[in-house]
């Protein structure tokens, strides 16, 4: 078996492990570079083999880090299946169709204010390509072994992350290698904590917090504290999210504070027609997360959904404390930009990101304290208060990391991949001091034979 990482090396984006053995290619996640515009041209340059040489994708969950570039292999010429749990492929139908769409839309705007550098800017991939793309979806189920070709067989567990996430591991005649996928928080607010996971010759583990723990904070106090500051001075709150996990979470915390009288009635406003539609999604799934349907009913009543691009336009000129939940999670585009662009200059005003920022986005940005953004080719003064209630987020810190690992008996080798520079190494060394592994932090295009 030979290994070769074509994406999630130095970086949480981009997600793809490249399987070929015995005449067969598996590609293991298939996600869109994302951030700094080094990473994000990756997604434009010649695939490493020929799309129509892969016979197979599998991905472990539909976060577009991880899934959004399937459409982009399907126009390229891939022709095979691409495997994944239910729930995945539901988002997934919800999340490509908009991320196409999304890509069309940007390319407009570039055009029509000519703020891009290329003549005329295009789309990675449209909503067609997407719609094409989702053709190609089966779904298998968790715990289950799943023989198919010959020499190979997978099983899926639940990783914990957002509904459909799954740890995978693929084995062959000879070896096994096991794959975290993103693993959830045993504490998390939504989703039920990642299964133990399942020994193999060789793990695959993600680092997204490799370097720190999760603050020991009161989630719902700190969010209070931020709204009700908001509130009092009059201003709006806007919070860049994704639409999927992150997006539930932030409406079930508030509605549970609006419930205890905790911050003011203040009017939520999803801007986000997606997210809308996968908290729907999440009443389907009752197993795999904590709330009750009455719970995610509760949930789903607490915000007014906004639709068409006229309502999301008024949402700029609000004039009285309110929230606004929209995507994307890093400010990288949709429609929070122009929230962000509307609010950001008035020092009334919260933009509140709610976990991971990666490096070279405008939400790691903002976050860092920049007193301006470029937002469609022109600089955003920053006055507003910017904060970042990262106890949301759905990644397992350090210590969560090493205790799933715990499960496993010695592997040959732990690659420890989807985190940036500095926290892939620093879990690569809490491997190798915990329990004396060998640990590799591999390298763009690196490859491996197993």
């Amino acid at each position: 078996m030979r290994i070769q990482f074509l994406g999630g090396t130095g970086t949480v984006t981009g997600s793809k492990y490249l399987l070929e053995h015995a005449g067969r290619r598996l590609l293991v996640d298939c996600g869109l570079f994302q951030g700094l515009k080094q990473l994000r041209l990756r997604n434009w340059e010649p695939f490493a083999v020929k799309a129509g040489d892969i016979d197979a994708i599998l991905l472990t969950h539909a976060h577009i880090d991880h899934s959004g570039f399937v459409p982009r292999l399907v126009k390229l010429g891939f022709k095979g299946p691409v495997y994944c749990t239910d729930a995945t492929r539901e988002l997934c139908k919800l999340m490509l169709l908009d991320s196409g769409r999304l890509q069309e839309e940007e390319a407009d705007f570039a055009n029509r204010h000519g703020h891009s550098k290329h003549k005329p800017a295009l789309p990675l991939y449209t909503e067609q390509d997407a719609r094409d793309a989702l053709a190609r979806f089966e779904t298998v189920p968790f715990e289950k072994e799943h023989a198919l070709w010959r020499d190979w067989s997978w099983r899926l567990t639940r990783a914990g992350h957002i509904l459909g996430a799954a740890s995978v591991r693929v084995a062959w005649t000879g070896g096994s290698i096991l794959f975290s996928g993103d693993l959830g928080r045993s504490d998390d607010l939504l989703m039920r904590p990642p299964q133990a996971a399942q020994s193999a010759d060789y793990v695959v583990v993600e680092s997204t917090y490799g370097d720190r723990l999760h603050r020991d904070v009161d989630t719902l106090a700190a969010l209070a504290e931020i709204l009700n500051r908001t509130a009092a001075r009059g201003g709006v709150v806007v919070i860049p999210s994704f639409a999927v996990g992150r997006a539930q979470t932030l409406l079930h915390c508030i509605h549970l504070l609006k419930q205890a009288r905790r911050i003011p009635d203040m009017p939520v406003y999803l801007n986000s027609p997606m997210a809308a539609d996968v908290t729907r999604i999440y009443r389907l799934h009752l197993d795999e997360h904590r709330l009750s349907a009455d719970e995610c009913a509760a949930m789903s009543r607490e915000a007014t959904i906004v639709n068409s691009m006229e309502e999301s336009k008024r949402l700029n000129a609000l004039t009285f404390p309110s929230i606004i939940v929209s995507a994307s999670g890093m400010a990288t585009g949709g429609r929070v930009l122009h929230h962000i662009k509307a609010y950001a200059s008035n020092a009334r005003n919260t933009i509140l990101f709610a976990g991971f920022q990666a490096v070279g986005t405008r939400g790691a940005t903002l976050v860092g304290g920049a007193r301006e953004v470029k937002i469609h080719g022109e600089y955003v003064p920053v006055r507003a208060e910017v904060a970042n209630l990262d106890t949301l987020s759905a990644h397992a810190d350090r210590a969560q990391l090493l205790h799933w690992l715990t499960a496993l008996s010695a592997p040959r080798r732990v690659f420890v991949t989807h985190g940036e520079p500095v926290a892939a190494d620093a879990l690569r060394l809490a491997i190798e001091e915990r329990h004396g592994w060998p640990v590799t932090v591999p390298d763009y295009l690196e490859a491996c034979e197993l």
